[in-house]
């Protein structure tokens, strides 16, 4: 196996590859700043959908269940239905 060559600015930064790590980092934060603008964007979406009349917390749940498989979708369903039935409701 040959062994890796160690350029003079690793040895320099005690052999962390700094261009390597700047890259990774700004790239990191980069998406950060993309996730907190599309975390305002969705935050701007629901303001709508309430201020049309919309109930918030049911539009999350929908698509929380969007996201799901339709068996796991129909389990949780049936689940519910036993216990509400059980408590009857």
């Amino acid at each position: 196996m040959a062994a890796k060559a160690v350029s003079e600015e690793d040895i320099k930064s005690g052999g962390v590859g700094a261009d390597r790590l700047r890259s990774l980092v700004e790239r990191i934060e980069r998406l950060e700043e993309e996730r907190a603008a599309l975390g305002s964007d969705i935050k701007d979406i629901f303001a709508e959908a309430k201020s049309a009349g919309y109930d918030v917390k049911v539009l999350r749940q929908l698509i929380r269940i969007r996201k799901q498989e339709p068996a796991e979708v129909e389990e949780a369903e049936t689940l519910l239905d036993v216990y509400r039935r059980a408590l009857g409701m």
